[in-house]
């Protein structure tokens, strides 16, 4: 079994973005947990209203079963929000061995970034839920602060492969 890392944030935070270039940096491959999201949970978020744990649990079981099925061929780096502790205890149940890499994000400079997105189901207004859901990780494998250049944030997580 190949390593599985996981980049964790709330929305806008660069997770996609950093995730990708931590897989390319790897020679891995890359998974976005928002394309496991069902049609009915991206319609839910897309209407400004939050997931419930109970839209949740199913989509954090698909999004493991691919990263597991994944990882059995290649280094793995995926991008979810996973802001609970019991949602990233759920992944880490079910993937053996994450890794954990938390993008440390000021609430300014999230807002900005989701405010100039175009075509992303998660409006702006979801926001404000995202940091009061969001449980800080105590025990990452690494935090990054995404207040500096992408690549320096890529080369600082670069340590997890």
């Amino acid at each position: 079994m190949h390593k599985a890392i996981m980049v964790m944030g709330v929305s806008g935070a660069g997770k996609s973005t950093i995730a990708q270039g931590l897989a390319d940096a790897l020679g891995g491959v890359y998974l976005d947990g928002d394309d496991y999201h069902p049609q009915s949970n991206v319609e839910h978020m897309a209407a400004g209203k939050p997931l419930t744990d109970d839209m949740r649990w199913p989509w954090l079981d698909i999004l493991a079963g691919a990263v597991n099925a994944s990882r059995s061929e290649h280094i793995t780096v995926f991008a979810c929000s996973a802001l609970t502790r019991a949602y990233r205890d759920h992944l880490r149940a079910a993937i053996p061995d994450l890794q954990v890499a938390y993008l440390d994000a000021p609430y300014e400079v999230v807002s900005a970034r989701m405010a100039a997105r175009e075509n992303h189901y998660m409006p702006v207004s979801l926001l404000d839920s995202q940091f009061a859901a969001l449980e800080v990780p105590r025990n990452p494998a690494v935090t990054v602060s995404i207040d500096q250049p992408v690549p320096a944030i890529i080369a600082a997580l670069s340590v997890l492969g």
